[in-house]
């Protein structure tokens, strides 16, 4: 099969949607074969790899290898499509540790699996029991993606080549989400500190990585790899600035989440430094009372958005993800990127920072 006649992002997604549907069912296959007790493992994992999702992993390694000049595929697809499981190891394990109650509109893993440790009258904490299953489901995606990298058939010799890559965008990812957690501990309010947090827990995991990934599956030379990181590292950063502000501001209906779930979680965001450093006495002290306040109300949520407004907070941060689009957009004009993939990458900067696909 091959791809290289397009760069329409929605038709990349549903076909890595198809590959991924055609994993899980294997995988879910051999599940059930272990024990019928693992049903609702294998349920809960399709159900959240297959709902929603707008794929950026796979796209982004998807494009960076179209991007090398080389010809695409089914198998290079598949084993781009695998880094879509390493984000939904990321996803179940994150909302253990922000203690969310919600993903994507519906209940968290670790929510999901205390309800049916509680509805099936199980021995032992409930919580504990849902903490424990969402522990082990994310591990279980993380191992799925190597094994549908592993399987994917692409060749030996490429696979050693986009090894690296692969086990480099774990690696930061991880660290990213222990910085993460940390900077929480240490109740940060330092904007370059936060900064750090965002290109390590998301920026470079979602778009430097998985384009580098592409790109070694392309043999791709060192200086290919360069134009991705300059375009992928200020636009990982603005993308996860976003993120940051639909924390706060964003349309439940849309995120999938509370309103204002990042405060009542004590993220230590950019935004929230910026607005701590921009803030008087009075205000700060009412950012620290809502900040990890799990019964966060709606009106103290306006309150807190209201100080982020007035602080110009909002407008600075809004400042810098244009500020970094800008300078992401400038490393597409001057890199050796085909240009199938530099349309592609052109469209996806709007994508990452407005969330629209």
């Amino acid at each position: 099969m091959n791809f290289s006649a397009t760069s329409d992002l929605k038709e990349i997604r549903d076909l890595v949607n198809k590959e991924l549907l055609n994993f899980v069912a294997a995988e879910n296959k051999y599940l059930n074969e272990i024990a019928s007790e693992l049903a609702p493992v294998a349920s809960a994992m399709e159900r959240f790899l297959l709902d929603s999702g707008k794929r950026l992993r796979p796209l982004f390694a998807y494009i960076g290898f179209l991007g090398t000049g080389s010809k695409p595929t089914i198998e290079i697809l598949r084993a781009c499509a695998a880094l879509e499981l390493v984000h939904v190891c990321a996803l179940m394990h994150d909302d253990v540790m922000d203690a969310s109650d919600t993903r994507r509109g519906a209940p968290a893993i670790h929510r999901a699996f205390e309800a049916m440790h509680k509805i099936n009258k199980l021995s032992g904490s409930a919580e504990q029991f849902g903490i424990s299953s969402a522990i082990l489901l994310g591990d279980l995606a993380l191992v799925w993606s190597a094994k549908m990298l592993h399987q994917s058939g692409i060749d030996g010799n490429v696979l050693l080549a986009a090894l690296p890559m692969y086990d480099e965008m774990r690696v930061e990812l991880m660290a990213g989400q222990y910085l993460d957690v940390y900077e929480q501990a240490l109740a940060s309010e330092s904007v370059e500190r936060s900064l750090k947090v965002a290109r390590y827990k998301s920026g470079k995991y979602t778009i430097e990585r998985p384009l580098h990934f592409g790109a070694a599956l392309g043999g791709a030379n060192s200086k290919l790899m360069k134009s991705y990181s300059d375009y992928g590292l200020p636009l990982g950063e603005a993308f996860q600035l976003r993120d940051d502000v639909l924390g706060i501001f964003g349309n439940p209906e849309e995120t999938g989440k509370p309103a204002g779930d990042d405060l009542r979680e004590g993220k230590r965001t950019v935004l929230l430094a910026k607005t701590m450093e921009l803030s008087d006495a009075k205000s700060k002290a009412a950012i620290n009372s809502a900040l990890g306040n799990p019964n966060l109300t709606l009106a103290q949520v306006e309150e807190v958005r209201a100080i982020i407004v007035e602080t110009g907070a909002i407008s600075e941060v809004e400042d810098l993800i244009t500020s970094l689009t800008s300078s992401a957009q400038s490393a597409l004009e001057h890199g050796e990127i085909e240009p199938l993939a530099k349309s592609a990458l052109t469209q996806l900067l709007t994508i990452v920072t407005v969330r629209k696909l």
